[in-house]
């Protein structure tokens, strides 16, 4: 069965509208698909699904953790008012306070850059991330590529790092159940410190994301067996942003006894 059950749109940090990814979709042959943008579900309404493809809707949601980044994903979350918003609102105003604050930081660095180039390249979106720095700093010939942006200027140590601050992985997972969502921890192998997998649990999340292309077969099997032993539900998905970053594209196979569990969870549309 091929399923994406992770991927995003340029409302939050990907490059393409939510119709191109929908199309991708269907160019690769996705069966099952969710977009989950960052701290927005603005996609929903601005896309067709390619025929004879299902969609759950569904979030990720940027967290903090003893100043670790945590995501945690949240599927069959309601489009309309709910208890996420808040939460939602709340990551956003952190998301621009940061942005201003990179690039109040890389100017003082001496570098030529201001808050109006970063809007531009998050083309309205309500979650400015990092990308859309970096993207500007690309734009204006600071710097190569997104990735020399992050090396040189916006990683650990360097002029224009500034950490995250946003909600806790556990209040997400909470508000993301109280609106009648299933959350999952998206990419554990990506976790400083596993063991808060154990406390995650006792907050009430229901499924780990024990497929994604970064976990290498020894990861894939450690997910597996926690999941087994917690009763968490299985997914899997690409975290596609850029066919120039993510060149494997869209869409995994994986065997549908794996994800049935998770999809008895939720509704799937068609």
């Amino acid at each position: 069965m091929k399923i994406d059950l992770h991927s995003h749109t340029n409302m939050s940090d990907g490059t393409l509208s939510p119709q191109e990814l929908s199309d991708f979709m269907g160019e690769r042959g996705v069966e099952l698909f969710c977009i989950s943008d960052h701290d927005t579900t603005a996609a929903y309404g601005k896309f067709v699904p390619p025929p004879g493809a299902r969609v759950i809707t569904g979030i990720e949601i940027n967290t903090t953790w003893r100043e670790n980044e945590v995501h945690v994903l949240g599927y069959g979350v309601p489009l309309g008012p709910s208890q996420i918003n808040e939460l939602l609102e709340y990551n956003q105003a952190q998301r621009r306070i940061r942005a201003e604050t990179m690039v109040e930081r890389l100017q003082t660095a001496g570098y030529s850059l201001t808050l109006d180039d970063v809007l531009v390249e998050s083309g309205g979106s309500l979650s400015i991330g990092r990308p859309h720095v970096a993207k500007a700093l690309v734009g204006l010939g600071i710097a190569e590529s997104v990735d020399d942006a992050f090396r040189r200027m916006l990683s650990r140590g360097k002029p224009g790092y500034v950490p995250q601050i946003y909600t806790t992985p556990q209040h997400a997972i909470e508000q993301i159940a109280a609106a009648g969502g299933i959350p999952v921890l998206a990419h554990p192998g990506r976790l400083r410190d596993r063991i808060l997998i154990d406390d995650l649990v006792g907050h009430g999340l229901r499924g780990l994301e024990v497929f994604y292309p970064l976990h290498d077969e020894a990861d894939t099997r450690e997910f597996r067996e926690t999941a087994r032993k917690y009763g968490l539900v299985m997914t899997g998905g690409m975290d596609f942003h850029d066919i120039r970053y993510h060149t494997q594209g869209v869409g995994m196979d994986v065997d549908a006894a794996d994800i049935e569990p998770f999809l008895e969870l939720v509704e799937v549309f068609a």
